[in-house]
Parts: structure tokens; sequence; C-alpha cells
């Protein structure tokens, strides 16, 4: 059965996606463990990343979502409670224990879970695993012995090579990717931004579910988690949010869900209508009050690998924010800075700060502040950007703000 199409507008929809990526409405008081858990749960999970120019890509994330939360909190929740693990999706996540049987389903079919989408990377992974199968036994009895880290592999110095950017760089660590993709280890700790590797089942709490999804099964359960988690979405958005790059047949999966009428199609006003748009049925009541007082809006800092960023042609065509993680960019090509936060009020993603921490001195240098050509020049809104700068300094842990004199005119009186 098809509903119809739902009819909504641009601000709706990004009210929508802006609220279910818990980004809206008030911050709880004294963020738990529970909290923690919730916002992984429904936002699927949340970029690891140890670069900390500022802070980690993962903690400012969270802060955003949840406020003065206590990063120990998390580490407990990975390392002794375990009820979050980290994962490749394809990407360095933090994601939920109890969703391991989604992952389990991919696991076991490793590496003939890969898409299309992953290139040769399905063929390149089956010819190492036939060529290095030896290796894969050595390391797995090496592990018997306890956790490792890739430099106390036996291996790790002599398969070493010299390889581009993100690639492995020796064999060891190469096994160890294909290792954790198919569920014989897991990350179990870290040794300062390098991964401890021990085996899954010395490390996954007894009695974690693993189920035995279909590649059907999981990619209905897949496809209707990156929905609710985006609001909105299209088969593109979806196969790029969670599970990247691992449906065989995503327009199949979503045929059904909408004969179903477990998903819906929308259309919002102003974006035409060259890809089809979904909503969850369960979050069409959650839309139909985006437009009253049921949304409450937020100020906050998003980090450069925030869910909400994910996907830079969303972010563009949804939000009309266009992003770029200058990071990457060598320094002469950089427009907005080094490591650069946006700032969401509502929303609207209004403009974007340029800071790094000074442990030395506590303090959080914002080395400039840059507004949207439609930003609001409304004090109060520039009050309330001091205001979120200030919480999330305190927050690091810095003793002080201090602002260069790279501040819009209309919020200067208050970014100073």
């Amino acid at each position: 059965m098809n509903p119809g199409t739902l009819d909504i507008s641009l601000t709706s929809a990004r009210r929508l996606a802006v609220t279910k990526q818990h980004l809206s409405g008030r911050l709880p008081r004294k963020p738990t463990r529970d909290a923690l858990c919730a916002v992984v749960r429904d936002i699927a999970y949340v970029q690891w990343d140890p670069v900390s120019i500022v802070a980690p890509s993962h903690i400012i994330s969270l802060w955003a979502r949840l406020g003065d939360f206590q990063p120990s909190d998390l580490e407990r929740l990975l390392w002794q409670e375990k009820r979050l693990f980290e994962h490749w999706t394809p990407m360095a996540s933090i994601v939920l224990t109890e969703d391991y049987p989604l992952y389990y389903a991919l696991m076991r079919r490793y590496p003939t879970s890969l898409s299309h989408s992953w290139g040769a990377q399905r063929d390149r992974a089956r010819r190492f695993l036939a060529r290095h199968s030896a290796l894969r036994k050595r390391m797995l009895k090496e592990l018997q012995g306890g956790p490792l880290g890739v430099r106390d592999f036996g291996e790790h110095l002599r398969t070493k090579r010299s390889s581009a950017e993100w690639a492995p760089n020796s064999d060891v660590s190469e096994m160890l990717f294909h290792l954790l993709m198919s569920g014989e280890v897991m990350v179990v700790g870290h040794e300062g931004n390098q991964n401890i590797w021990g085996l899954t089942e010395g490390f996954l709490p007894h009695g974690t579910e693993r189920g035995m999804f279909t590649m059907e099964e999981f990619e209905r359960r897949a496809a209707q988690r990156a929905l609710r988690a985006l609001g909105t979405a299209t088969p593109r958005e979806i196969t790029h949010y969670f599970v990247r790059g691992r449906y065989q047949d995503l327009g199949q999966t979503l045929a059904r869900l909408e004969t179903d009428s477990l998903i819906q199609r929308v259309r919002i006003e102003g974006l035409g209508t060259r890809e089809v748009r979904y909503i969850h049925r369960e979050d069409v009541p959650l839309l139909a009050s985006m437009e009253g007082r049921a949304f409450v809006p937020r100020m906050a800092l998003l980090p450069p690998f925030d869910n909400l960023l994910y996907d830079p042609v969303r972010t563009q065509r949804l939000f009309g924010f266009a992003y770029v993680r200058e990071q990457f960019l060598p320094k002469e090509k950089r427009r907005f800075g080094t490591y650069v936060l946006p700032i969401l009020w509502g929303e609207r993603l209004i403009g974007r700060i340029d800071p790094s921490l000074d442990k030395a001195t506590g303090r959080l240098r914002i080395h400039a502040v840059h507004a949207e050509p439609d930003a609001p020049d409304d004090p109060g809104v520039a009050d309330m950007i001091r205001a979120t700068i200030e919480g999330f300094a305190r927050f690091l842990g810095a003793n002080e703000v201090e602002y260069s004199p790279r501040v819009p005119t209309f919020w200067k009186a208050s970014l100073h």
C-alpha cells in the first residue's frame, strides 16, 4: 500500500533532521551513561577520530547533544560495561553492542558483504586473505596471549611498507582490518591514538546476541535505522549514512518498506523532485509538529565529522551550507581555518568558528568567527554564540576564551 507523497516545507525538513540528531530541545541537566547510549542508539553511530586540535571529534559530537557529559563515562561504556564498541562503518565509529546482530550479519559474509560501491576492495580483500592465510593464523595465535598493538605483532616490521595516507602500512595492519570486518578481532582499548586489539571471543560480553539475519533482513533494519536518524532521506543519503557501502539492493528494500507502509515519500518545497525522498512512518506525527512549539531551537558547535555533516552534498542541499574539512587542505587553500566548527542555531547553520585549545595556558583561542550571508545580526544570537563557546571552554577545562579581531561586525560587541 502506498499512502501517497507528503508535501513539506524546507523548514520542517530541517527541523526534523536536527531533532532526530538530538540537536534541538533542552540539554539534560546531568547526562548519564544511559543518555549517552540513547544518543548513539538514535543516530546509529558516532564517528571516532582522535585528532585533538580542540578535542576529538566524537567528544565534541556528544557534547553538542548532551552538554557536560563525563568523558570517563564513555570510556567506561566502551571498555568496562562494554555497552558500546568500536567498529568500521566504514569509518572508525562508536556503536551499540546491542546492535551487534546487524554487524554480525555483515561479518559472517565478509568480504562478500561489501557492495559494488567498494569498487575493487571486495576482490582485493579476497585475494589478500587467500594469499596471507598463514599470517592470519599466526596473528590470531599471538592474540591468544592477550591484547596487542599493531607494533607488538611479530611480523609488523618485516611486512611494513610505504603507502598512501589512510592505507594500511603493513600486512599486519591490513590483516587487522580484515579480521575486524570479519568479526574475529575487536578494538579493546587505546594506547594514545593507537588501537589495542584483542580476540572478539575474549572481549565481547558473554551472551551478546549475534542473530542470523539474512541480507534482506539486514537491509530492512539498517535502512530504517538510517532513515530514522536522518528524518528524511534519499536512497543515496541512506546508503551513505548507515551502513555505508553495504547494501546489495537498497532500491528493492525501500520499495518493499514502502509497500509495507513502513516508509512514505515526501517532497520538500524548493528542492525539486530529482530524487525520491522518504520519511519513516513513525516520524510523520513528529514532522507535523515541527512548525509549532514542539521544536525548541538550540545553539550548538559541531565538529568536522559530526553526523549532521556526514555528507557534504546533503548538507549543501538541505541546509544550504557548504562545508569542507579544511584540515586536509594545504594551508594556503584554507578559507575558514584549520579545524572549523560550524555553528548550528535552531534548524540553520549560521556560521563557523576556527578554534584551538592551548592546554599549557588554559586558553581556548578563537582564531576567527565567520557568519553565513543570511546569518541573523540579532545581538541576542551573538550573546548565545558567546555563551555556547564559553560553555564549550569550561567543558574542555579552559579558563579563558581569547578572540581574534576576525569576527563579523554585527557580532563583535559580544565576541571580543
